[in-house]
């Protein structure tokens, strides 16, 4: 319940209103019993008084239409104020999985987030709102009945049909523990069959190319058949629940039309207390079958908080600075003194002892074996990850202390999957900067080398990329990716391994351009597999297991005949360097 504290302490004085107005309801609706029991025995008296038949005809109307605005009324403050806290569960979920680091994200599956954001969101709406309802309705409605049974009627009478009704709560809360557990199941189960759709339309081409759409098809089949049976078992449950309502009831108007008749023969009640009670015993049916609906919606809605607050209360592992001494924006130099890192779950370093000094307007070029540690350190100059104090620093000002809106806001990164919204050409480049103009946009996609690319398609920078940028090639994507860093004109650059998917000629033609941008001030981060990507830079770092182990010039590495010179060799005679 603490995650729900926030909502309650802005939204929570809703629901008084919204009980005040159900109770009178409540208190309504057995009035309409009694008045039909009174209208009865006026009819049977030996002078039948017409006129107070009508009157008591017009007083049910007038009932009828106090039903139904008091009705009206508290639906809109309790389910409007439950529609209220769905909206606010999803914005505080979202909020908050935008605060959580890569670490969270590399343990859960996108089909349990889904289920989160869907399936559990709903189930606590349906426990505050509906089951709130139906469980005061029900409450009050069997209060206010039982009462006029009781004292308006006969309480021996009440008493003999209202008797079997204890032992089939009981068995209805003995099933409602059952449908907990089998409604766990059903979340699993839609998690399972989310991911695996997710995963096959994000990977149809690797499927498609592999000849394996019959094996995927089999595995789905047998997630959905594993779906279908846990649902039927949890509906087996609920099927239980109707027939054994009906069957007790059968047996309560039984016993009052038995002993009901009987007190009516012998004038301990009248003919209209008789029809009234029976009315009463109507209302309670609905209250009896309710107890099985929010017995279910109560300890599915339970199930789903509980879930739905071990996300929420998962601390972000990198957090704003509770200090923020760097004021103004990047000035772009970075210092790396003695940078060593460990991954949270991670058993042996991925970084040791790196020192980088990088000033303004220079640019650094990192080469190294897949897995060397490349992306780890661009991974912790974007902070994704906390990195030790001290141990990495912008224009003096270490990284722990600086507000995480200046530092990505003056870094532009472009990273190795070149993610592309599904959305127009033009608003992925904007992603970056929002406010970018149309003329920014077509400088970025210049100094991108994409321009003509774009232009080559019929609605130019208005194209739909599609879903992860799916209609366009790995080059394309990758310029498209640059632009999106170059329109927000950074003082920090971090490719990372961003030129892979281009050709040789486009390669020299970005790193002109972006020659403008270096030159301009802004410092640059090049991770590559291709030493024709990083031959142009100020000073180049090859890194193997998380250390370097040579650092310079591309002429001095060359010079050096190592492991640098070596990949240089291999790839300028078209060798497969084993780095790549």
């Amino acid at each position: 319940m603490g995650v729900l504290k926030g909502f309650f302490k802005k939204d929570g004085w809703r629901y008084i209103p919204g009980m005040f107005f159900l109770v009178v309801n409540t208190a309504l609706d057995v009035i309409p019993a009694m008045l039909l029991g009174q209208a009865v025995d006026l009819m049977y008296e030996n002078v039948i008084d017409t006129r107070a038949v009508f009157l008591k005809m017009a007083q049910m109307v007038l009932v009828a239409i106090g039903i139904f605005a008091a009705r009206t009324i508290w639906r809109a403050f309790i389910n409007g104020n439950a529609r209220r806290m769905e909206m606010w569960l999803r914005n505080t979920l979202f909020t908050h999985l935008q605060s959580l680091g890569p670490d969270f994200f590399n343990r859960q599956k996108t089909g349990d987030l889904m289920a989160y954001a869907i399936n559990d969101v709903n189930a606590i709406r349906m426990t505050f709102g509906p089951a709130i309802a139906l469980a005061s309705t029900s409450l009050f409605t069997s209060l206010f009945s039982i009462g006029r049974m009781t004292t308006g009627v006969d309480w021996h009478l009440a008493l003999a049909c209202l008797a079997p009704i204890p032992l089939l709560l009981a068995l209805i809360l003995l099933l409602g523990r059952v449908t907990r557990v089998r409604f766990r199941r059903v979340q699993e189960a839609f998690a399972a069959i989310s991911d695996r759709v997710q995963e096959n339309i994000s990977g149809i081409r690797v499927i498609k190319a592999y000849a394996q759409e019959t094996p995927e098809v089999e595995r789905f089949e047998s997630l959905n058949a594993n779906m279908r049976d846990t649902n039927v078992s949890m509906v087996k449950v609920s099927a239980v629940m109707g027939p054994m309502v009906a069957l007790v009831f059968g047996l309560s108007f039984t016993v009052s039309l038995i002993y009901g008749s009987h007190l009516v023969r012998t004038g301990v009640i009248s003919l209209g207390d008789f029809v009234a009670f029976n009315g009463y015993l109507t209302l309670i049916i609905h209250p009896v079958q309710a107890v099985a609906r929010v017995t279910n919606i109560l300890q599915r809605g339970l199930a789903s908080l509980k879930r739905y607050s071990a996300v929420i209360e998962t601390q972000p592992t990198v957090v704003d600075a509770r200090r923020n001494l760097h004021k103004g924006p990047l000035s772009g130099c970075i210092r790396i003194d003695g940078l060593t890192f460990t991954y949270p779950d991670g058993e042996s370093p991925a970084l040791q002892r790196i020192h980088v000094t990088l000033d303004s307007g220079k640019t650094l070029g990192i080469l190294g074996h897949t897995g060397s540690g490349k992306t780890t350190l661009c991974n912790l100059l974007l902070k994704l990850y906390n990195s030790p104090r001290g141990a990495v620093s912008f224009d003096g000002v270490d990284i722990n202390d600086i507000s995480l809106d200046i530092l990505r806001d003056g870094i532009g990164y472009v990273p190795q999957d070149n993610f592309l919204f599904s959305a127009t050409i033009a608003e992925n480049i904007r992603f970056y900067a929002p406010e970018a103009t149309m003329e920014d946009i077509v400088e970025a996609a210049k100094k991108a080398d994409i321009y003509d690319s774009i232009m080559e398609f019929p609605n130019g920078f208005d194209t739909e990329v599609g879903e992860r940028g799916v209609t366009l090639s790995g080059g394309q994507k990758q310029r498209i990716s640059i632009a999106r860093a170059l329109v927000k004109k950074p003082k920090v650059l971090i490719l990372d391994d961003a030129l892979s998917a281009v050709d040789a000629k486009t390669e020299q033609n970005i790193w002109q351009e972006l020659s403008g941008v270096f030159d301009g001030g802004a410092s640059g981060v090049i991770v590559a597999h291709r030493v024709s990507a990083l031959m142009h830079c100020d000073e180049i770092i090859v890194l193997e297991g998380g250390r370097i182990i040579e650092r310079g010039t591309h002429e001095q590495l060359m010079a050096l005949g190592g492991h640098y010179a070596q990949t240089a060799r291999k790839q300028e005679s078209g060798e497969v360097a084993d780095d790549e």
